[in-house]
């Protein structure tokens, strides 16, 4: 395949799960991170040009990704590359995709074959067959083809990029960051676009200090009638992990069969760094209920709705309901815990009490003690 891609490690923030990482290298359901997902559509795809933009925080996502064996790549030029870091403005405020694929522009020389460019944001999770998406551009003879998902506007969440189609299924609006009612189609921030056609417009839209892609690329073409746009429809699950309450959310929305089928057993495996442990143990009179528990687990309480990463300690009388726990965490005997968020290596102290809601899941920082 004559393809290159592009993954942004995106800025959305976190709050704390983001103070320290990026959100490409945040930790999702039980042993993946979020990049994961990026990396595994693209390469099974064919793609194996592939550069990575990050700004900041981006160790855990190198050392995550390590020799990127586990996905086919090589790192290297023709192979996987870490773009990092990308320009910044005078006043330290990053400026939008543009200006980071304008720093990149040597990358996107490289690979005189590669002929389109596939760019994908980490933040929104999906498994889909990129194979697909660019024979529908390529058929569409359009100009750039935005991936779309139906029932993500609902009026309340700030969609990136919004579009509206009419009964002919051509676009009869369009928005950025905008809090779309329902009937809109959400971009995934998913895009394909020929890289001569790319090259030419980041350096027009740089040299008229332009910067994002969505709001001055896209829409501010589409407005003046100077692009032409595919929109691909896509219909499996896309969990857009863009706030807090969101990736907790979603989180736990993988104990639902047919999301965690749709993301995981779609039209590919999902990718990840390989980290072989025991298996979980299960103790004589632990009650696991609607759980997901990676492997080394050590499972004495009980646990009821949540997510558990790898070597994760439930100690007796122990009772976990609707909480996701990254790897190594320690819930001390009696403690109880309610929609919760447990960064890595915390440790909750025996009899202690940790309550939050779905809306507002409690968050305890990596390696805190409570």
């Amino acid at each position: 395949m004559n393809v290159m891609g592009i993954i942004f490690a995106s800025d959305v923030s976190l709050g704390n799960l983001t103070d320290k990482r990026t959100t490409a290298s945040l930790p999702f359901g039980g042993r993946y991170r979020q990049v994961d997902f990026s990396l595994s559509n693209m390469t099974a795809a064919g793609i194996h040009h592939i550069g990575i933009i990050s700004r900041r925080n981006y160790q855990s996502l190198v050392n995550h990704i390590s020799s990127a064996e586990e996905w086919g790549l090589e790192l290297g030029e023709g192979g996987l590359e870490f773009l990092t870091p990308f320009a910044m403005s005078v006043s330290d405020s990053y400026r939008g995709k543009l200006e980071s694929l304008y720093t990149a522009m040597d990358f996107l020389e490289h690979g005189p074959d590669d002929e389109y460019v596939i760019m994908a944001d980490s933040s929104i999770l999906y498994n889909i067959d990129l194979t697909q998406v660019l024979a529908s551009h390529i058929a569409s003879g359009k100009d750039i083809t935005v991936v779309t998902k139906d029932d993500i506007a609902n009026g309340s969440k700030q969609l990136d990029l919004a579009l509206k189609l009419n009964d002919k299924g051509e676009i009869s609006d369009m928005a950025v960051d905008y809090m779309a009612p329902a009937g809109y189609l959400a971009s995934m921030d998913l895009f394909v676009l020929s890289k001569k056609w790319l090259k030419e417009k980041v350096r027009e839209f740089i040299a008229r200090n332009l910067f994002h892609m969505d709001r001055n690329l896209v829409l501010g073409l589409w407005q003046k009638g100077e692009i032409t746009i595919n929109v691909y429809q896509f219909d499996g699950a896309a969990l857009y992990n863009e706030s807090v309450e969101e990736y907790f959310i979603n989180s736990l929305s993988l104990i639902t069969p047919q999301v965690r089928k749709s993301l995981f057993e779609g039209n590919h495996p999902v990718f990840t760094k390989v980290r072989d442990r025991v298996p979980s143990y299960y103790g004589e009179n632990c009650e696991i209920h609607n759980t997901l528990a990676a492997d080394g687990c050590k499972l004495e309480g009980s646990v009821e709705s949540s997510i558990l990463f790898r070597q994760v300690t439930i100690c007796e009388n122990a009772k976990v309901s609707n909480c996701v726990i990254m790897n190594e965490a320690v819930i001390g005997e009696g403690a109880e815990l309610k929609c919760a968020i447990l960064d890595k290596d915390v440790v909750v102290s025996p009899g202690a009490k940790l309550c939050g809601t779905l809306q507002n899941p409690i968050i305890v920082r990596r390696g805190e003690r409570v």
